[in-house]
């Protein structure tokens, strides 16, 4: 795209801001910085959790995709997304496109989702301000889940399919409110999240990493340093906090503290309850914080509050996720996938 274009769309911002609004809706709050001419058919993921929420409700409306996807990864989603190409991101500090890229590759719409704080609407004000493309900022916390998938598929003209998944999203938060609606708070396991190869990256409280472990009941133990985002963590700290249960996402890490004689020193690797969440297509737990997490409600509760209901034991508990991911994704639950269930590590 030439220079000039670019300088043509800064010239247009004092027109384009009488289009912004800010949208209340239950249990959702969206930007809308401008409006697409038609429904939007070209779409722009402005980072990891807006690719994955288009790559569920509309995959042939995704440009290309923020980040890298692994080979595995691919083939678990919907044939319409697995040849894209990697087109950059906007969304937070590491964003990696320009907007003179962005231009040339004409979306109709940009999308983000996920953390709704001044630094995202900064952001995604200055991008329309600049390139006069619509931009939609959609807030993406565990509860706003079903109200996002609902309002994207109206936006994209599949409500219908907004429909299907944003009630598959209500029957996860539903379990979530039943199991520990009998799990006193005195009662409920003390939680170590893992992160990185050696195990020694956990999320602060009320980190959008660890929302999921907090959602379902887990008291994160690294809340106790304070509030924000990631952190590293000293083994000696995590030795004193002693945890119920360790999470993870590192197969690597997994596999080598299970046999490593000072992470046996933990009572939660000791007793096997060192816990290795599935990653595929996308994680479970956190990476990227987005609807990808829902199969992960049942599964974590399994971990945390094993024995509560009969939907967490483990047919019903494959069953649940198994049909949940052929929602999601188009694509049957792998058979490696389905067994590791009934796995800690």
């Amino acid at each position: 795209m030439r220079r000039r274009t670019l300088l043509q769309a800064f010239a247009l911002a004092p027109l384009l801001a009488a289009n912004a609004k800010l949208l209340a809706m239950p249990a959702q709050r969206v930007l809308r910085l401008g409006a697409p001419k038609a429904t939007p058919q070209r779409v722009f993921a402005a980072g990891p959790p807006a690719a994955v929420l288009l790559a569920a409700v509309a995959p042939e409306r995704l440009l290309g995709w923020p980040m890298k996807i692994s080979p595995e990864a691919l083939a678990q989603l919907p044939m319409a997304v697995r040849a894209l190409p990697v087109v950059g991101r906007l969304a937070g500090r590491g964003s990696t496109v320009s907007l003179e890229r962005l231009l040339a590759m004409q979306p109709d719409l940009v999308l983000d989702a996920g953390d709704f704080d001044a630094n995202y609407r900064d952001s995604a004000e200055r991008t329309w301000k600049q390139t006069s493309i619509p931009f939609e900022l959609i807030a993406g916390r565990l509860p706003d889940h079903p109200a996002q998938l609902r309002h994207v598929g109206r936006l994209l003209g599949v409500a219908a399919r907004g429909e299907a998944l944003a009630q598959a999203a209500e029957a996860q938060l539903a379990l979530v409110r039943e199991v520990l609606a009998v799990r006193p708070a005195a009662t409920r396991p003390s939680v170590y999240y893992g992160r990185g190869s050696d195990g020694l990256e956990s999320g602060l409280s009320g980190s959008i990493n660890t929302e999921v472990i907090e959602f379902c009941g887990g008291r994160n133990v690294a809340a106790s340093v304070g509030a924000g985002g990631l952190a590293r963590v000293s083994f000696e700290q995590l030795l004193a906090w002693d945890p119920d249960v360790i999470l993870t996402q590192d197969a690597g890490f997994a596999a080598s503290a299970a046999q490593d004689p000072r992470w046996r020193a933990l009572r939660a690797v000791r007793e096997r309850r060192l816990h290795c969440a599935p990653v595929l297509p996308f994680g479970w737990l956190d990476g990227p914080p987005g609807i990808n997490r829902l199969p992960g409600l049942p599964w974590l509760l399994s971990r945390l509050h094993p024995g509560t209901t009969p939907v967490l034991a483990p047919a019903a508990l494959r069953g649940r996720i198994s049909a949940l991911h052929q929602l999601l994704w188009g694509q049957p639950l792998p058979a490696a996938l389905s067994r590791s269930l009934d796995a800690n590590v």
